[in-house]
């Protein structure tokens, strides 16, 4: 089964007639790793969903270090939610940081596809709420946890990341310099 279909089907029932028109509405992409989806300053036009590979959203601080904010992995979306819902310019990139399959919309479709298909409310509302949630999780956790607390949180919850996604942008997202993860790893493992 189709993983965007199977993953449609988590939150709403639809036919497979329906998922055809459904679908219409997206295009798939097969990016590279390494490839920019959005780049600052650019126009957020598109929402991504990932049907395989890896996703990040990231800044460029003051200091010119890549801040990761948010991974996408198969299953997840990723956007500029601020820029993409005003359709301004947005302060964050968009990369694969695997090869990836991806699913993406833009929101002209977005929007001729919630008036076909009014189920796909529902959907996007479920998708917004877990998002949102798990964005409040994440902003406490960075106000209450230590950084070696955090670490040993995140390996804990996403096992998998710790696996597949490099040293550096693990220490990017949480905020920690690839040293001190380096240091905070050792330290765990002796």
């Amino acid at each position: 089964m189709d993983t965007f279909k199977a993953h449609l089907n988590k939150f709403i029932k639809i036919t497979d007639e329906e998922y055809a028109s459904i679908f219409s509405f997206f295009k798939e992409l097969e990016v590279k790793k390494k490839q920019n989806l959005m780049l600052s300053g650019e126009i957020c036009r598109s929402m991504y969903f990932v049907s395989a590979g890896c996703l990040r959203k990231f800044f460029v601080n003051e200091k010119g270090t890549e801040q990761t904010t948010e991974f996408a992995i198969e299953n997840w979306w990723i956007t500029d939610t601020f820029a993409y819902e005003r359709q301004m310019k947005s302060d964050f990139c968009i990369q694969a940081v695997e090869r990836s399959t991806i699913v993406v919309i833009d929101l002209q479709e977005q929007e001729l596809l919630l008036e076909k298909h009014p189920v796909m409310e529902r959907y996007f509302r479920m998708i917004y709420q877990r998002a949102y949630a798990a964005s409040e999780r994440r902003i406490r956790y960075l106000y209450e946890m230590s950084r070696e607390e955090l670490y040993v949180h995140f390996s804990t919850l996403y096992p998998w990341f710790i696996q597949r996604i490099p040293q550096y942008l693990i220490a990017s997202f949480l905020n920690l310099t690839p040293e001190y993860l380096s240091e905070i790893r050792a330290k765990l493992r002796s």
